[in-house]
């Protein structure tokens, strides 16, 4: 069954909008993806609306369809009425000729089918046999009532769909044909899937696609008028719009209230309070608008409303144009269904364990559970029993989460080893953290909404004709004798500057000790060299003399030995 259905993983965003749409609460979330839960599931496509992404894929049976179109077999297709306003045509014939094209043997309305399902209403109806009625034609209401609603069972129609029943029909007529059912429902392809009579299923997309890869024009004009002499008019074609079933009728047997209920939302109120209603005749459908808005409905100009319209028109064309038929035709089948109750396998969370799970998110009493929905589950409650059983993650919880992030950001500001401060374009602090105080020598904590000018020259922090970052470095803070590497950052989008102030007291002194040092050093070496160039020349002095007088000796020996040589 979940093959039906399916998540593009890269294109969910953890919005939960899936969830809080689903009626059933048939959607998990895992590894911040959206799942569907098969056997929870009841296939109303509402998730494939209205992702926002289009993250949600139906599954095509095309490829199905394809081979049995080219197999040996006849193969029939059975059109859901609404046709006529996906396609924006004026009558089925047109839509009959272009399925002929793609290899269809024939093609019916299986508004044929649904006008056996008003027969079969009509004699449960007179029999009085009901407190309350409700139509079994739309697939994705009964497997809500089978699998959520089982006090409701016993007001379910015991009728078949009107596809199940419009196969009966071709079957007992061509008992080896191939059906294929096209419509604009997700749940029909589970319906037809377990009735064993139709061998596969089209969307009115999927069909669209095939006749546009066959070049097939639906409107072309120059297909040849149908004979219409086997047709009578049905009123059943009114099936696919709010009220259409009801207005099938053609009179309404006494003793009943007749109500439409569309859109997934209305028809879990209706079930809800199903037992405190009485003689009511409840038409119910999961899509809003009904069928002519089914998940997989081809969108044209004039929307919902156009549509209905559309199918008003055609029926009451078809009225004025075509014999009537006669009351309570047999068709020789026998329509009768049974809708026996579907069991689900979720175990019941004891109070202690829900208050354990509730107890995770900051919920210790009632007051604390917000009920706000931004999970997509209703209450608190919904979400712990959705944990419980593995549906759905306890970080799920928006405003928790938030604090919790808020709570972190504080945190993390408050024990950053750099000042930081927040201020507004006019100057006034936002918020200021302990090591901003301690770099500035502020004693009062209770500074926000001060000028930061008290605290910082007013030029060190002017920004008024600067549109980047900038970095002013070695800032002298008078009141703690410190200085401080200043960051300062434009924050546009919030119309505020962002401080970081580094402390660099340590290096600018170490810095400072250094070149004392190197100063001191400078001139030590400077005296060094002083004194080393006076005994040098103090040396050479006593050297020039020493020399001097030597030579005078030498001198006075050489006279002396000439002499006496």
């Amino acid at each position: 069954m979940g093959d039906y259905l399916v998540f593009k993983k890269a294109r969910c965003k953890d919005c939960y909008k899936c969830l809080r749409e689903c009626p059933v609460k048939a959607i998990e979330i895992k590894d911040h993806q959206a799942q569907i839960i098969a056997d929870r599931c009841i296939l109303c496509g509402r998730c494939t609306i209205v992702c926002p992404q289009n993250a949600k894929v139906v599954h095509s049976e095309r490829d199905v369809v394809e081979r049995l179109l080219n197999g040996d077999a006849r193969v029939i297709a059975s059109v859901a009425p609404s046709c006529i306003s996906s396609f924006g045509i004026q009558n089925f014939y047109s839509l009959k000729i272009a399925l002929g094209k793609l290899g269809f043997s024939d093609a019916e309305e299986t508004a044929l089918g649904a006008n056996a399902v008003v027969i079969e209403y009509k004699k449960l109806l007179e029999s009085g046999q009901f407190k309350n009625f409700i139509t079994s034609a739309c697939p994705a209401v009964c497997k809500m009532i089978q699998m959520y609603y089982p006090k409701a069972l016993k007001y379910l129609s015991p009728v078949d769909s009107p596809m199940v029943a419009h196969a009966k029909i071709i079957k007992k007529e061509n008992p080896n044909a191939k059906i294929v059912f096209i419509g604009p429902c997700i749940a029909k392809k589970r319906e037809a899937f377990e009735s064993e009579l139709i061998d596969g299923v089209l969307t009115f997309e999927d069909l669209k696609e095939m006749l546009a890869d066959r070049n097939i024009d639906i409107h072309d004009k120059t297909y040849t008028q149908i004979d219409s002499q086997h047709y009578f008019a049905n009123l059943a074609k009114s099936f696919p719009v709010t009220e259409g079933i009801i207005k099938s009728f053609d009179y309404l047997p006494k003793g009943y209230e007749y109500m439409a209920v569309d859109g997934a939302d209305r028809c879990v109120e209706v079930l809800d309070n199903i037992d405190s209603l009485s003689g009511v005749f409840l038409e119910l459908n999961t899509c809003s608008h009904s069928c002519i808005n089914g998940p997989c409905k081809l969108e044209l100009n004039g929307g919902s409303i156009k549509a209905k319209s559309d199918i008003r028109q055609y029926v009451n064309k078809e009225v004025k144009e075509l014999p009537q038929q006669e009351d309570n035709y047999d068709f020789g089948i026998n329509i009768t269904a049974g809708y026996p109750r579907i069991r689900r396998n979720n175990a019941p969370p004891t109070e202690e364990e829900i208050t354990a799970i509730l107890a995770k998110t900051g919920k210790f009493k009632p007051e604390d559970e917000l009920n706000c929905g931004s999970c997509g589950y209703a209450t608190c409650r919904e979400k712990a029993w959705a944990v419980y059983n593995g549906y759905a993650d306890v970080e799920m919880c928006l405003p928790y989460m938030r604090e919790r992030t808020e709570s972190m950001s504080y945190e993390i500001i408050q024990n950053s080893p750099e000042g930081i401060i927040v201020v507004d374009n006019k100057y006034n602090i936002s918020e200021i953290n302990s090591k901003a105080l301690q770099l500035l020598g502020i004693h009062n904590e209770n500074v926000k909404g001060k000028c930061a000018t008290d605290f910082f020259n007013s030029d060190v922090i002017d920004m008024s004709n600067v549109e980047k970052s900038v970095e002013k470095q070695r800032i002298y803070i008078e009141p703690t004798n410190s200085y401080i590497d200043l960051s300062i950052n434009i924050l546009k989008g919030h119309n505020a500057i962002f401080l970081m102030m580094r402390d660099v007291t340590a290096k600018v002194n170490y810095e400072d000790k250094l070149k004392g040092m190197k100063m001191e050093t400078l001139k030590t070496t400077d005296d060094v060299i002083q004194k080393q160039m006076r005994v040098a020349q103090e040396i050479a002095s006593l050297l020039g003399e020493t020399t001097a007088e030597t030579k005078v000796a030498l001198l006075k020996l050489k006279k002396t030995l000439q002499k006496e040589d």
